[in-house]
């Protein structure tokens, strides 16, 4: 840090098992890449390349390289794993990934009906490779999940090797955990952590009062992820209650009776 402050939280060191902070790059460029790990690589802990981007993106070995200079994972999204996986091409994917050095894969569901033995046995098979990240949820708003569908899954999907499940919101943060609003589902949201450790779930919440009930649940060190690259600082912020929203959340006894009378 820059300077002194008491009553900052304690933060999980790099590289964390948990208060991870999930990056999702949607296209961007060389210079913008640098720029951005220039002032937020101590915060950023896992990038996911969006959706299909890295199909299409130019320069891709050349970006992927910058974040791993700075032992940053990259991994593609679920939407590429999807994108193979209907195309009947599992292997195809499996050495790409290899042929782009990449560490991690997530496995997803969200855009395709795949039979939750079978999605298993995929994580299984990436599992002896690379580290998984597994989500559970639709992208569909109309599909609604039970909260004991979703410990069901995530239970499953934790056994069969995936290191972390990703809790669907997509990148505008309004279907799985939320409302079509962006509200959080609360009862659902405490109903998983009865039974899955807070540890192991990636929350997407790329609106900031998502990150900011995530905070205010689990404190600092709490995972989030589908991060905006420009709200990297602004999270890390929040999270140790130097933003409005998170202020008073980590303060003593005194200096919220200060705060209140300044």
């Amino acid at each position: 840090m820059n300077f002194k402050l008491k009553n900052i939280p304690h933060r999980t060191a790099k590289p964390r098992n948990y208060g991870l902070t999930m990056v999702m790059d949607k296209g961007m460029g060389i210079d913008g890449t640098k720029d951005f790990l220039s002032v937020a690589a101590p915060y950023v802990d896992i990038v996911k390349l969006g959706f299909g981007t890295s199909y299409v993106t130019n320069h891709l070995r050349e970006k992927i390289a910058i974040y791993q200079e700075q032992n940053i994972p990259v991994y593609f999204g679920g939407t590429l794993f999807e994108a193979f996986l209907v195309r009947n091409q599992f292997d195809d994917y499996l050495q790409v990934v290899k042929d782009y050095g990449l560490g991690h894969v997530e496995v997803s569901d969200g855009s395709i009906t795949i039979p939750h033995i079978e999605k298993l046995g995929y994580i299984e098979k990436l599992a002896k490779h690379v580290t998984v990240l597994s989500e559970v949820g639709s992208k569909d708003a109309t599909h609604i999940m039970a909260p004991y569908k979703w410990i069901e899954l995530m239970k499953a999907e934790l056994e069969a090797g995936s290191t972390y499940v990703i809790a669907e919101a997509r990148e505008a943060g309004n279907v799985g955990i939320y409302r079509g609003s962006g509200e959080v589902r609360e009862g659902l949201v405490q109903e998983i952590l009865t039974q899955i450790p807070y540890e192991q779930i990636i929350w997407e919440a790329p609106q900031k009062s998502q990150q900011v009930y995530f905070l205010e649940l689990l404190g600092a060190n709490v995972n989030l992820g589908n991060l905006a690259p420009s709200e990297v600082i602004p999270l890390e912020s929040t999270r140790v209650g130097l933003r409005g929203d998170t202020f008073n959340l980590f303060l003593g006894n005194e200096e919220k009776a200060r705060a209140n009378h300044v």
